[in-house]
């Protein structure tokens, strides 16, 4: 057993740093480097590249990024683990293959599938699975016939498995995020299916590094703090058989890895933190310890976990109607005057009802709505979206926005062509038994043929039905305002940091308070409800707070916040990305003695 192995990344999503791979693989000293790509958004968006051409549906960036680096992959002990496959992993391999024979160059690699269920879809509906959504709770019978996409998220048998062979590359389709850096831990390190702490501690990793550079100075609320923003380091867990591990990065890269950054992406994307659920094990991020063990290090231990339940999560797509956009810029006096007269210019004149539409001051309060406090602004694009099944009200929409600059106010300039109509591909999560998916690995060889295949089974026997016991629970109290004592006006960022994110529809807003005292104000005063009324014009459900006491943080979820979510929303932020920036921008009254706190940790 070694005494610690260095994981790294390389990539949080698809159109990630392409340059990081190299720097990963040339200063990081690594034993693993792990990437993904796949968002839920990304899926959709890969399942109609293949729909138009059946060989892609795979990231075509990592073919290029293996390729281009391969003499220093094979020039080292390094072992990639990506869900890079997407939906078609095999695919991908062999490009890889292919395009390294046309260079006298080869690798060792391995290939996990088995994560497509789309041809079982009416095999297993409605007799063993009823592919319920897990968000809304619609019933999946409207939509069979829509489906295009349906991928299970995989978690550990098909990566040990690949990791007991010599395999340099271990290509996935659709595995959970996590995995990718947990399995490694797992392998090396022996740990048993029941360690459930040390699991957990693997999916804590995971979490943190899966969205690259954001856990080491990316989207950091005190990003003022970072000295260098070239050569921007990318995360390394230090990772040890007793479960602990540190997150790092390379010396002399740029970017910061501190307990606030690291707190930051702890919170980012996350539900109930007391029951963050995998394939493999439950964690509970409530009983996280973090400790600053010297410069751009952080350790982290005394992570609590669970049985796994005995289902999979399925990420679905389906075909959901036609969206398009269009934009043009308004400038000079006025220009906040001239955009609302345009929008109304425009709609009045198209004379069309659509299913959804929208219109956006970009520059003013596109991303924030009525929390913005802009001044008047020299110039507005004016953003105007449109959703519907009809593709001809979608073409009368596309040909109506260039005319606005002949006949409207002054200062209008159309900012590119005719809009383009896209076919809408909806995200639908469900649930399903896991005793009912097989995975699949598969050895190539030089040429892409397949050597060696295995069928694995999903089920380990240790699974078992979960139950979350969240502490400290809260839900929306209508028409709730933020109470305070007498004191002085601060903004919510000289409190605490935020980092939002999305799952489906639900953004996330994770807070993070300055100081103990800071935390204690916050958890009585800054309410789910306080919350909802802050964001009353984009949360159109309730709002749900959780608290975490050992991070000093708290985390609220704003369901049906985001216009449907994912492809199908109108909004420019259709993930919910800003509203963490939104929130820290509002101001409230603390008591003096607080803001002493503030100044006093300043110092």
């Amino acid at each position: 057993m070694k005494e610690m192995i260095r994981i790294g990344n390389a990539g949080g999503f698809w159109g990630d740093d392409l340059d990081a791979f190299r720097r990963q693989l040339e200063t990081g000293d690594l034993d693993y480097l792990t990437m993904d790509f796949l968002a839920e958004i990304t899926m959709s968006i890969l399942r109609k590249q293949q729909l138009k051409n059946p060989d892609l549906g795979y990231i075509t960036d990592f073919v290029d990024q293996v390729v281009d680096n391969i003499d220093i992959i094979n020039g080292s002990n390094i072992r990639i683990i990506t869900n890079a496959g997407g939906m078609n992993p095999l695919g991908c391999a062999r490009k890889i293959l292919s395009r390294l024979q046309e260079i006298n160059q080869s690798i060792r690699l391995a290939v996990i599938d088995g994560d497509d269920i789309l041809e079982k879809i009416s095999h297993l509906y409605p007799e063993k699975a009823d592919f319920t959504n897990l968000e809304t709770g619609e019933s999946f019978e409207d939509k069979i016939n829509k489906i295009q996409s349906a991928n299970v998220y995989l978690g550990l048998p098909p990566l040990l498995k690949a990791l007991q062979s010599d395999s340099q590359i271990i290509l996935t389709g659709r595995v959970t995020d996590t995995s990718i850096t947990m399995a490694p831990m797992v392998h090396e390190f022996g740990w048993e299916l029941t360690d459930w702490d040390k699991l957990a501690s693997g999916i804590v990793a995971g979490h943190i590094i899966e969205c690259g550079a954001q856990s080491s100075g990316g989207n950091f609320t005190d990003w003022q703090k970072i000295n260098s923003w070239e050569n921007f380091g990318y995360p390394i867990v230090e990772a040890y058989p007793d479960g602990s591990f540190i997150v790092t990065k390379a010396e002399h890269s740029g970017g910061i890895v501190t307990i606030d950054s690291i707190k930051e992406q702890i919170l980012y994307e996350m539900g109930d933190p007391s029951g963050y659920i995998s394939p493999d094990v439950i964690a509970d991020f409530t009983t996280i310890k973090l400790v600053q063990e010297g410069p751009e290090r952080v350790k982290i231990s005394n992570v609590k976990g669970y049985p796994a339940t005995p289902y999979y999560k399925v990420s679905m797509s389906y075909i959901d109607g036609l969206t398009t956009s269009g934009t043009l810029i308004v400038s000079g006096p006025d220009a906040y005057s001239k955009a609302r007269k345009i929008k109304d210019i425009f709609w009045n004149r198209l004379g069309v009802s659509y299913q959804k539409q929208n219109t956006e001051y970009v520059g003013f309060n596109a991303c924030h709505l009525n929390l913005a406090t802009p001044n008047e602004p020299n110039e507005i694009l004016i953003r105007f979206s449109v959703y519907d099944e009809d593709r001809e009200k979608l073409e009368s929409f596309s040909k109506n926005i260039a005319p606005l600059i002949l006949s409207g106010p002054p200062g209008m300039a159309v900012t590119g062509g005719r809009p383009r109509i896209s076919q809408v591909i909806t995200y639908w999560p469900a649930l399903i038994r896991k005793d009912l998916v097989k995975s699949r690995l598969k050895i190539l060889d030089d040429r892409g043929e397949i050597i060696e295949e295995q069928t694995l089974d999903s089920i380990t026997g240790y699974e078992s039905d979960f139950k979350s016991e969240t502490a400290d629970y809260q839900e929306t109290k209508q028409g709730e305002t933020l109470e305070h004592d007498e004191g002085v006006t601060v903004k919510l960022k000289d409190l605490c940091l935020a980092r939002s994110g999305d799952k489906g529809d639900t953004a996330n807003i994770g807070v993070v308070a300055r100081n103990q005292d800071i935390y204690q104000y916050l958890k009585k005063h800054l309410t789910a409800g306080v919350v909802k009324y802050m964001f009353k014009e984009h949360c159109k459900g309730r709002v749900v707070r959780y608290s975490l006491d050992n991070l000093q943080a708290l985390n609220f979820l704003l369901e049906s916040s985001l216009d449907d979510g994912g492809t199908k929303s109108l909004r420019i932020d259709a993930q919910g990305k800003t509203y963490a920036q939104a929130f820290l921008k509002q101001e409230i009254m603390v008591p003096d003695s607080l803001l002493k706190t503030i100044k006093h940790d300043e110092s």
